[in-house]
């Protein structure tokens, strides 16, 4: 009787400890996923990850005229999420999704202001990957598609980040749940912290 008692305890021990929804199970690492000619995967379950902010009408360039509203929803990978409420910066293999969504105003019951809509103008995957890229980051443009090529390091996007990026070429200024922990850790970056210091 105390032998088969003693293998019952020895079968339950093993079968817990096998289960994959065990409340302590390590979930699967999300980096970033290339084809062979080298062209970023778009991570089609980005909606899944940590949301950190939305923009609306947003451009850095004055000069810019839209015909149109739009939002900017911004996502990024827990495990770098997880990284930078640590240390204040993106660790190796983060990826930050932009969504760029148009905004209507006329809909159900909505008299002012605006909402968002579903139709899905653009993605954009700002990619960490140090053994790819000399430049550690990199831009992608999605059209519409499951895969898109890297932006070449000539465009505005690039210098426009390195010039004006509050923490590793981020605008982080733009995540409030964020740039308070980057303050306090001491990561902001000099270009950032002189560019506050000269609109004071």
């Amino acid at each position: 009787m105390l032998a088969n008692l003693k293998m019952f305890v020895l079968s339950l021990v093993v079968l817990l400890s096998a289960n994959p929804y065990r409340r302590n199970a390590v979930l699967p690492t999300v980096g970033p996923e290339y084809t062979s000619d080298a062209r970023l995967k778009l991570p089609e379950q980005y909606r899944d990850w940590v949301y950190l902010s939305t923009g609306f009408d947003m451009s850095y360039n004055p000069a810019m005229q839209m015909d149109h509203h739009m939002f900017d929803n911004v996502f990024v990978n827990p495990e770098a999420y997880k990284a930078f409420l640590e240390t204040g910066t993106w660790p190796d293999k983060t990826m930050l999704v932009l969504e760029a969504r148009g905004a209507r105003n006329k809909g159900s019951i909505n008299q002012k202001g605006n909402y968002q809509s579903t139709d899905l103008m653009g993605i954009e995957v700002h990619v960490k990957d140090e053994a790819r890229f000399p430049e550690k980051w990199a831009f992608f443009g999605f059209d519409g598609g499951k895969t898109a090529k890297m932006i070449p390091l000539a465009a505005d996007c690039y210098s426009c980040h390195a010039a004006h990026a509050a923490v590793d070429t981020t605008f982080v200024q733009f995540y409030p749940t964020l740039l308070p922990i980057a303050t306090a850790k001491g990561t902001l970056s000099t270009a950032y912290t002189n560019e506050v210091e000269k609109q004071k």
